[in-house]
């Protein structure tokens, strides 16, 4: 296990005065895209509530997407998102403890900074054209809760959330301890969505991943989580079976 300390140390610096940027720059855009839609946009038309709605899910689906890719390629020397990305969220399976322990710059600064950009986009809509109203609605809820994604994963691991927290989990608004301790049983391949969990069950309903996976595998001769093996050898994380619960 010496080999997974250094990808748990956190980050220098310079990356935890990007990340402290990142949030504040997001605050700032999303505050700013708010006034903006109070002003221009009538919040007692019918569609409002039906726009937050699908932007808190499409950010549940994003998140599903970015942690089950991390969980099923790539490998631990790829510039920039192999010791980012791919290995923390390898060794979480094995360690969630890890994640528990990481500061606040640290579990939201790379989301923040993802978030700001989508923000500076959305602040670029049109509030003259008919759609516009809808799509910067959309995009505050999308950004809103999907930049928190990773704060909400760590409440998920939390014994003794904050109360209003816990009360959001319990109502099924944030993802729950609940629902994803599913996703911490070998061979750690279902429940991918982290952020309300709103999406889990109607992926899994259709395979979305495994069809997915079988898309990708077939044109590209890849197979899922083909490289656990090589986690198993430098991280101590326990290999999945290859091909477990995959048509």
């Amino acid at each position: 296990m010496s080999e997974l300390r250094p990808s748990l140390q956190g980050l220098t610096r310079g990356q935890l005065l990007l990340s402290a940027l990142s949030i504040v720059a997001a605050v700032l855009l999303l505050g700013t895209l708010g006034v903006r839609i109070a002003a221009r946009v009538d919040l007692w038309q019918w569609w409002v509530p039906l726009a937050v709605l699908a932007g808190i899910a499409a950010a549940d689906f994003g998140s599903g997407l970015v942690h089950w890719g991390a969980d099923t390629w790539g490998r631990d020397d790829l510039p920039v998102i192999g010791q980012r990305l791919l290995v923390p969220f390898r060794v979480h399976h094995i360690n969630p403890d890890d994640f528990i322990r990481r500061r606040f710059l640290d579990t939201n600064g790379d989301v923040a900074f993802i978030a700001a950009v989508v923000l500076g986009g959305a602040l670029a809509i049109p509030f003259d054209a008919q759609w516009g109203g809808a799509a910067a609605v959309f995009g505050f809820a999308f950004c809103g809760v999907g930049m928190m994604t990773n704060q909400i994963h760590q409440w998920a691991h939390l014994a003794s959330p904050p109360p209003l927290v816990r009360a959001l989990q319990a109502c099924g608004a944030l993802l729950g301890p609940a629902e994803h301790a599913a996703h911490h049983e070998r061979p750690y391949d279902v429940r991918y969505c982290i952020t309300t969990g709103w999406c889990n069950r109607p992926l899994e309903a259709i395979a979305f991943f495994r069809r997915l996976e079988a898309a990708i595998a077939w044109m590209t001769g890849v197979q899922p989580r083909h490289d656990d093996r090589r986690y198993e050898q430098r991280y101590g994380v326990a290999a999945t079976s290859a091909g477990t619960r995959h048509a």
